[in-house]
């Protein structure tokens, strides 16, 4: 509920451009998809421009006409992928074989950047380790 009316009173003042930083991290993955449908809706009908910063691919995905995949540091721009999934879109579009290809697509280029991340944090405990 928190987050419908956060969302409310930001869609209140009609930005030009809406930024969403993690807005449905707190959320349970039925109660984000559905409302992404709502943030699809308003989008729509507001034709307005949103940044959205996520973790979660399948929100990227539902939401977005463009996912940009960052590297590990320094985060710098890996890849572009354009989502062509129609629109309007709502969350039913999950279970389609395109959204799954997408999803499939950046988890290859994020696991990547994840492990190099993994590998990084375990040569600096190592590292430490061997300082003590």
């Amino acid at each position: 509920m928190r987050q419908r009316v956060s969302m409310a009173r930001t869609l209140a003042a009609q930005p030009k451009i809406l930024l969403m930083d993690e807005p449905f991290a707190s959320l349970d993955e039925q109660t984000r998809l559905l409302l992404g449908d709502k943030v699809l809706q308003i989008q729509q009908q507001l034709k307005q421009t949103t940044l959205l910063i996520t973790h979660n691919i399948t929100e990227a995905v539902q939401l977005s006409d463009r996912v940009v995949v960052m590297t590990y540091r320094p985060g710098k721009v890996k890849r572009m992928v354009e989502i062509n999934l129609p629109r309007p879109r709502s969350s039913e579009i999950v279970s389609s074989e395109a959204f799954g290809r997408y999803v499939a697509q950046i988890w290859s280029d994020l696991r990547e950047e994840a492990s190099r991340g993994l590998d990084d944090e375990e040569s600096r405990k190592l590292h430490e380790g061997e300082k003590r």
